[in-house]
């Protein structure tokens, strides 16, 4: 098993970022996600917490070697479940791949909340995932997990920029259209369900 960590700063409150996670597909920068697909919402929680489970679709090249051990499969699907606790201020995101997790097992965690330093009205992006790979030969399974390590640093570094490019296209659309302030755009997260 293999880990990646990373902490970025989005440069936006909570409130905006956590409105802006239902909008970020598609994106210019995200080809590689071609559906999402949301499977169940409901409100717990006294209406203060949002869980979402979603389906997604992600299409990418694979490397010769490992297109040889999964039958030239090219689309690949994801499970997500999200909550957004609007008490604590906290989104939480897990995710896993559905597809061929017998041989490669990717469970990510995400977390947005609010950063508690200066500048104020910053939100505090934390990503976690623990990549396994399932064979017989452990030369295999290292090769597997390396490559799979690398890729999903290449991955989460175009999607913090792509999704900095949503944020900064909706907070300029809320600003004009006078949202900007966050009951408004609370309410426009709950008003997704």
């Amino acid at each position: 098993m293999k880990l990646f960590e990373s902490e970025h700063f989005f440069n936006y409150p909570w409130d905006q970022v956590t409105a802006a996670n239902w909008q970020k597909y598609p994106n210019e920068l995200s080809t590689h996600v071609i559906s999402v697909d949301i499977l169940d919402r409901q409100l717990l929680n006294n209406n203060q917490t949002l869980r979402t489970e979603r389906l997604i679709g992600c299409k990418q090249p694979i490397p010769k070697w490992l297109s040889f051990l999964v039958g030239g499969a090219t689309v690949s699907y994801v499970r997500e479940v999200s909550e957004v606790d609007l008490v604590s201020k906290t989104l939480v995101m897990k995710s896993m791949n559905l597809t061929m997790n017998n041989l490669l097992l990717v469970k990510e965690t995400v977390v947005y909340k609010p950063d508690d330093e200066l500048p104020l009205n910053r939100t505090t992006f934390l990503q976690s995932a623990e990549i396994t790979a399932f064979a017989s030969l452990s030369k295999l399974c290292d090769k597997l997990e390396d490559w799979s390590v690398e890729r999903f640093g290449q991955n989460a570094k175009t999607g913090k920029e792509a999704f900095e490019g949503v944020l900064n296209k909706l907070a300029s659309k809320w600003e004009e259209n006078g949202i900007f302030e966050t009951n408004k755009i609370l309410q426009e997260v709950k008003n997704i369900v």
